[in-house]
């Protein structure tokens, strides 16, 4: 019997060298032991890489070959494409324990001592070596590439304390304190944002990859580690910040190319997982598809603006925040009215702005418009976008020879009706606004029979945004609301730039 098929509280009683050999246990590099847990995985059907969605058929795969092909890997991708969560999930291949010398700071294996410590313990203690166990959780160890960061914090330097208080000359290699790359021998080791570590440092790993072997401060060490290398990087750092120096990515055996989600509904189902919607809010906001659409289309709109730096990505992280802030911003609307219940509105989505003005690079023309302006743009082009998934084509009826579907609304509009959405108004002034609209509640309920109250009620809001942006109606944000009327009539009244609505 293998020592893994022992049961966990069994393996940890084990307490020796000898009681270990008698388990059955023998030597596993940790590419190996990856490799073997993947290929029992496979071959079980049981997922890997499980809540990672939109990468199925791309970028799971080829880390599995290279995980079969026992590479170090480089994650290339632009920000929020999920490279570090792929690192850090990768522990769930590694054996749940492994054996590991007690007091060991290099994670000595008992039966392949790599330190001195190690082998003075084997030599001295025999098959009496005490031996610990160590959960594939500690096994992880992960490093931000930053400007400061040095030689010595990876690989390690002379530490002079030790060398007085054990009364060593320098020249014994005890006096050594090992940086974080040997501390991670037996473990996944991740650098991220490669390309912002200095080129000198960089070329400290040479020899690690390759070879396995290191040097410090003139010693000739050889310290065959047992360490996969998960690398992450952003395209945009190769021209902006920094590079990986040509040697070292020759020695990463597999560079895997990551990317945002390739449509709308896998990008909904990301947010929707990795969204924070706390209990009470669950409670007390109730929110839609369209809504939950219209999020994932900003992202996309704001992926494809001439206003936005393309080669800096878009982040998934924008619309999890976004929906984080759109579900707070019916929150707050509830709680100022002092209601136990409401549902998200279109005019909810202003309060999501601060999610997307940091999180997206403005272009030139981007910055002179302003990130203010440009967050309203991206809204209202994905209300233009998603309307016509729900509505008939504005600009199509407007040509048709029967009667537009939309003319009793236009009638009423036309005749100097004007309608305003409060943002925070209570439930039933929200009401009383949409239904006022002649026209309106009758289309809807038409075409949308199967939809609750509330839904009902955002698709009549949604209908005026919409046509807004098709350019039917006119729409003005004022401080605390959103006027709708008719388009020609308000080119004619000329508002002023400044006007708000505090004497309303």
């Amino acid at each position: 019997m293998n020592y893994t098929d022992i049961p966990h509280e069994k393996l940890k009683q084990i307490k020796t060298l000898s009681e270990l050999k008698s388990a059955g246990y023998t030597p596993k590099t940790i590419k190996q032991e990856l490799r073997d847990n993947l290929i029992a995985k496979l071959k079980s059907k049981e997922p890997v890489f499980e809540g990672i969605h939109g990468y199925e058929d791309t970028v799971i795969p080829e880390i599995q070959r290279a995980i079969l092909s026992m590479h170090d890997i480089n994650l290339l991708g632009l920000r929020g494409q999920a490279k570090t969560r792929l690192a850090r999930m990768m522990i769930e291949l590694l054996d749940e324990y492994v054996p590991v010398i007690e007091g060991s700071e290099l994670n000595d294996d008992p039966l392949k001592p790599l330190s001195r410590f190690g082998r003075d313990v084997v030599k001295e203690k025999g098959d009496h070596t005490p031996v610990v166990w160590m959960h594939r959780s500690e096994r992880y160890t992960e490093k931000l590439a930053t400007p400061d960061v040095s030689v010595a914090d990876l690989v390690g330097d002379v530490d002079p304390i030790k060398a007085a208080s054990l009364h060593l000359p320098y020249s014994d290699e005890r006096v050594i304190h090992y940086g974080l790359i040997p501390r991670s021998n037996r473990c996944i080791f991740v650098i991220n944002e490669l390309p912002d570590l200095q080129a000198r440092i960089q070329v400290a790993l040479f020899n690690i990859l390759q070879e396995g072997d290191i040097q410090i401060r003139g010693f000739k060490l050889r310290l065959p580690l047992d360490i996969q290398f998960v690398f992450t990087a952003n395209p945009e750092d190769y021209t902006n910040r920094g590079s990986i120096v040509t040697p070292l990515k020759d020695r990463i055996d597999s560079q895997i190319i990551t990317h945002y989600p390739k449509n709308l509904e896998i990008g909904k189902k990301i947010t929707q997982q990795e969204a924070h919607v706390k209990t009470e809010q669950q409670g007390l906001v109730e929110s839609n598809e369209i809504a939950k659409d219209m999020i994932e289309q900003i992202a996309l709109e704001a992926r494809s603006s001439e206003y936005i730096d393309e080669k800096s990505g878009v982040s998934a992280r924008l619309t999890i925040s976004a929906y984080e802030n759109l579900i707070s911003s019916a929150e707050r609307r509830a709680l100022i009215n002092g209601e136990s219940k409401t549902s998200i509105r279109v005019s909810d989505f202003w309060g999501v702005i601060p999610s997307i003005t940091g999180k997206v690079e403005l272009v030139y023309e981007g910055e002179q418009e302003g990130a203010g302006i440009v967050a309203q743009n991206l809204i209202g082009k994905a209300i233009r976008n998603q309307f016509i998934q729900y509505f008939p084509d504005p600009e199509k009826e407007k040509k048709k020879k029967s009667e537009s579907i939309y003319k009793s609304m236009f009638d009423w509009f036309g005749d100097g009706g004007t309608v305003d959405i409060l943002n925070d108004a209570s439930n039933s002034e929200y009401k009383k606004a949409l239904t006022e609209i002649p026209g309106l509640k009758e289309m809807i309920k038409k075409k949308f029979s199967d939809k609750t109250e509330d839904e009902k009620l955002f698709l009549m809001e949604f209908a005026l945004h919409g046509l807004a942006e098709y350019s039917m109606l006119s729409k003005k944000f004022l401080i605390s609301k959103t006027s709708f009327s008719d388009l020609l009539s308000s080119m004619f009244s000329m508002p002023s730039d400044f006007e708000d609505d505090d004497e309303d």
